[in-house]
């Protein structure tokens, strides 16, 4: 039976591939994400050049969790060209070559494949190096970050060769059979799995035992995987597990004094379970601060319920399941701290969180995705950025070392005219999420720098930073200043005008030329005075901005000064 059981559903999963592969969209986003990789036929026909970048990304495919790399595929179509044919010398000298050309990687030739529009590409599947370190014949060693190949720093390899167990730890088998487990819990499962919209509908469609295989809990062979056992198995199977899934939830008074405690350390639940009930028992969360909004009063939450389950879901998916420890959840008067066993995947930093993938529980995280816990890959942070920029919140403080991941997020509403003022374009615009972050920024600065922009979106240049703020531009929400590097963003003074808010007037936004007739007005009230003393008179104005407009007019003519650097002075010419 369970042979039967197997064989259909590698006939389903080839049927859902060969979907993929003719059906021109789908195919290409099939393409574009962390384990698939698509390269011209000139690669291989054109000589060594492109076979070392060919062997480049077999190397860091085999040292993250393995992908396909699809060849005859053109980057700008995302279809191979037309009247394109594959010859079994080009396949043959394809994996010859790459051979030679890498070390400890699993190379394995796909069949070639005819597309729909009648030409030919093949693909080869690289396989993760469960063991070893995969290096190119030159030495080098590369790491699948994203959609990216991105260098190992030496430093880093101990960090590659425990993600290697970490990865490995999911897909251990644990000898468990299916008649040892409970039937509520994989008819839960499946049920679970059939009411989710994320779910394809050839997945829904088949019986409980092939959805809990489709995911991993199950080998091929009917034995559960450590991961199975996490879901699906009781309380004294779980126990069994190396390091299973345990959770503190501590709460401290001002003085960091403990004054509750809650643990989940019996095992007894599975991630989904064991999620909703820390949401239920954890009413610290629910707090929430007030403030007035004319005739009636705001309330926004110390913690928003979505930010609270990112980041819950977020230490659960990216656990390393290898190291001994629990998750911490510690809640002070003032931030919410979660820590986790385990750094930050490799590849993955508190300045790049935004916008790097790298997964530590791949197959953990599809099935947290699919039962609608989590967000997609790629996009939990996005959507915290997102909520705390809304609610004029800090950014959440990311801190990470070898053995441990911290995360920690402060409560305080940094400018409550901000929050209505967000809220009130949110009733008036359609924004979509990175808009909405960017907005939180701005608001909350009143103006901001391009290159602080940048900074705080984690961008690498200016060019990447206009897809965050053409529309909001268009729309006459923010408006810019200056040019180039001295370009500045503040939000449309027209906009909140309209908006009917109280927000009181500061000298942040001040144009560049009363701001000139500003100095102008106190060098004539206090001649020889230095920079820092026409700062404390307009407290107002930012430091730099004052800055920048004195050197300017002294270098105009405007005015004079006397001194060296340390002890200027200015005054009118």
């Amino acid at each position: 039976m369970l042979s039967l059981v197997r064989r259909r559903l590698s006939v389903l999963r080839l049927a859902n591939l060969a979907y993929l592969i003719f059906n021109g969209e789908s195919y290409t986003m099939q393409l574009e994400n962390t384990v698939t990789e698509y390269k011209s036929l000139r690669k291989v026909i054109s000589g060594d050049a492109g076979f070392k970048d060919l062997s480049g990304t077999c190397v860091c495919l085999a040292n993250a969790q393995g992908g396909t790399i699809i060849i005859g595929i053109e980057d700008k179509e995302k279809l191979p060209p037309v009247n394109q044919v594959i010859t079994d010398d080009i396949t043959n000298k394809t994996i010859t070559r790459l051979r030679t050309l890498c070390f400890n990687v699993g190379i394995v030739l796909n069949e070639i494949e005819t597309h729909a529009n009648g030409s030919q590409f093949f693909s080869i599947t690289i396989l993760p190096t469960l063991k070893s370190i995969a290096t190119t014949s030159d030495g080098k060693i590369l790491i699948r970050i994203g959609d990216q190949c991105q260098p190992v720093r030496s430093e880093d390899i101990v960090r590659l060769a425990s993600e290697k167990d970490a990865f490995q730890w999911e897909l251990q088998p644990r000898y468990t059979l299916p008649v040892e487990i409970s039937n509520e819990s994989i008819k839960w499962l499946s049920n679970e799995i059939r009411q989710s919209d994320r779910v394809k509908p050839f997945v829904k469609e088949l019986s409980d035992i092939e959805i809990a295989e489709h995911y991993n809990l199950i080998q091929e062979d009917g034995i559960l995987t450590n991961l199975g056992v996490l879901w699906l198995g009781n309380a004294s199977q779980r126990s069994k597990l190396v390091y299973p899934l345990t959770i503190q939830y501590i709460v401290y008074d001002e003085l960091e004094k403990k004054i509750q405690k809650e643990d989940w350390n019996d095992y007894s639940m599975n991630p989904k379970e064991l999620l909703l009930d820390i949401e239920k028992k954890a009413i610290e969360l629910t707090y929430y601060d007030e403030f007035p909004n004319g005739l009636f009063r705001n309330k926004i939450r110390h913690y928003d319920e979505r930010l609270i389950r990112e980041l819950l879901i977020n230490a659960i998916a990216h656990k390393s399941y290898t190291i001994s420890g629990d998750i911490f959840i510690k809640v002070y008067p003032d931030r919410l701290e979660i820590t986790n066993p385990g750094g930050l995947p490799l590849g993955i930093t508190k300045d790049n969180i935004l916008h790097a993938v790298n997964r530590r529980n791949p197959h953990l995280i599809r099935l947290l995705h699919d039962l609608k816990l989590m967000e997609g890959e790629g996009s939990g942070y996005d959507l915290i950025y997102e909520i705390a920029g809304r609610d004029s919140k800090p950014f959440p403080v990311v801190y990470s070392d070898y053995s441990t991941t911290s995360v920690t997020q402060y409560s305080k509403i940094l400018d409550e005219e901000a929050v209505l003022l967000i809220d009130f374009i949110a009733k008036n615009y359609q924004l979509s999420q990175k808009e909405y972050i960017v907005l939180g920024i701005v608001a909350r600065h009143t103006k901001v720098p391009a290159t602080q922009l940048i900074k705080e979106l984690q961008l690498n240049d200016e060019e990447r930073l206009t897809s965050y703020v053409n529309k909001l531009l268009e729309k006459a929400i923010l408006i810019k200043r200056g040019v180039k590097k001295g370009t500045e963003y503040l939000i449309n003074p027209k906009l909140i005008s309209s908006s009917k808010i109280n927000i009181r007037p500061t000298l942040k936004t001040i144009e560049p030329h009363r701001l000139r007739a500003l100095i102008i007005e106190d060098l004539e009230r206090y001649p020889k005075s230095m920079i820092s003393d026409i700062a404390k008179r307009l407290p107002d104005v930012l430091l730099n901005d004052i800055r920048k407009c004195v050197y300017k007019m002294a270098a105009e003519g405007t005015i004079k000064f006397e001194g060296g650097k340390t002890y200027r002075v200015y005054m009118l010419a």
